[in-house]
């Protein structure tokens, strides 16, 4: 399938200071099935080492750090030619082998005429939990993660919406002929999401059981991992945060409040829970932003955040709400429709490579995202359905000027007009296109 990440691993190939990649995603995101495609098709051969499914290589690195001996020790193992230039090196799970993730550091300044990529599913959590001496400014960087709304509709063979709407005149309203699939495609997606084994299924058979299915191994899968890799100490409060996430995003202030996630807890007593679902890429924290100024990072209030799920459709299924209720959009289903729609909107944006944050005055106005652009502060309100009524977003035009903003809805494309501000509003379906605007 699709993925937008493949242009960036070609850059990364052909970049003259190359150094060797770490690629971040929570598991089951298609980190493996994206290098070995990028690795077929770029590349003569490639070595693939899985350090969990092959403790035993692990001992090549254990005599010493010597990048060559290292290749030609491996080579002969797997019976290959390691070529720099040729041959992709991919060292799976490196979190199962310090001495691998220390080696990079070598790989970069002794043979990086070797194309070498890393992956690990928990590399977060292990770099916080273990003693491991991390190649600092020795690798580059690219995080994996779940299919986002463009792709997923690529991979239902309607790339034609996609090229069609991706120079679209910025003030022409979108015709049925274009916004009915689109519209029902989001819907899907809010079922589905972009986990490319439940996308892959959906494709195959449209069929939302077996979806729900594999949404539910996969949701077990990483209850398992909470087992084996957190700390016995922190495992059940690590479930307890888990589970309280989508009932906590639900509620109408969504503000992530510890004490509501297990009765007597502080949050001294949940903050680590919080922070290994954090590293292991399975939520997403946004946090407050008490005066909007460059850069946002610098005034945020670490203390007041909201959590989200790294994927629209684990939300989706961990919350228990039905296709069915998705697809009719009941009015019982309203709370859980906003914060999916939320949700959704902050894996579109971090997607994009933003850092979304959210500007809340009191308990009387809220802007839902923030994000820096060129130099500007694009404010972005978000609306379940087709009202546009946007009381907080004009109270921020009004205190802050921002040069420009977004309205994301269920209407149609437009140009909003604040009385400072030019906003555009765009439907919720064309998340994927937010800089043109």
């Amino acid at each position: 399938m699709y993925r937008e990440i493949l242009t960036d691993l070609i850059n990364w190939k052909n970049k003259d200071r190359r150094k060797p990649l770490l690629l971040s995603g929570v598991r089951q995101c298609g980190k493996t099935y994206i290098i070995e495609k990028f690795a077929q098709d770029n590349f003569k051969n490639y070595v693939y080492i899985n350090f969990e499914k092959s403790e035993r290589i692990a001992e090549i690195f254990d005599f010493d750090l010597d990048v060559k001996r290292i290749i030609t020790e491996i080579g002969r193992q797997y019976k290959t030619d390691i070529i720099p230039g040729k041959t992709l090196l991919f060292f799976d799970e490196i979190q199962e082998c310090p001495k691998a993730i220390t080696s990079l550091k070598y790989f970069c300044e002794d043979l990086r005429e070797l194309h070498v990529v890393c992956a690990g599913s928990l590399l977060g959590v292990a770099l916080r939990q273990q003693n491991i001496s991390f190649p600092v400014g020795k690798v580059n960087r690219l995080q994996l993660y779940p299919m986002n709304f463009k792709e997923f509709v690529i991979a239902n063979d309607r790339s034609d919406l996609i090229e069609t709407l991706k120079n679209w005149t910025t003030d022409r309203e979108i015709p049925k002929l274009y916004s009915e699939p689109l519209t029902k495609l989001l819907k899907e997606y809010y079922i589905v999401g972009g986990m490319p084994d439940v996308v892959k299924a959906w494709i195959k058979n449209h069929d939302y059981e077996e979806v729900e299915e594999i949404q539910n191994e996969i949701l077990s899968d990483y209850a398992d991992d909470f087992a084996k890799n957190a700390p016995i100490s922190e495992f059940p409060k690590i479930r307890w945060v888990w589970d309280s996430v989508p009932v906590q995003l639900a509620k109408e202030n969504n503000k992530f409040v510890f004490s509501h996630v297990k009765e007597g807890k502080r949050a001294a007593d949940l903050e680590d829970a919080l922070q290994w679902l954090n590293d292991a890429g399975l939520i997403k924290k946004t946090e407050l932003v008490v005066t909007p100024e460059l850069p946002l990072s610098g005034f945020t209030d670490k203390t007041y955040f909201k959590v989200y799920f790294s994927d629209i459709g684990l939300l989706r299924a961990k919350s228990k709400v039905s296709p069915e209720t998705i697809i009719n959009e009941t009015e019982l289903y309203r709370r859980y429709k906003v914060a999916f729609t939320e949700n959704y909107v902050l894996t579109e944006l971090i997607s994009r490579g933003k850092e979304p944050y959210f500007w809340r005055s009191g308990n009387t106005a809220e802007v839902d995202f923030l994000y820096e652009q060129k130099g500007n502060i694009i404010p972005v309100e978000v609306k379940a359905a087709d009202n546009n009524q946007a009381k907080s977003y004009k109270q921020y035009c009004k205190k802050y000027t921002p040069a420009k903003g977004i309205k994301l809805s269920q209407k149609n494309i437009g140009e909003n007009l604040c009385e400072s501000t030019p906003t555009f509003s765009i439907p919720l379906y064309l998340a994927w296109n937010i800089d043109a605007y």
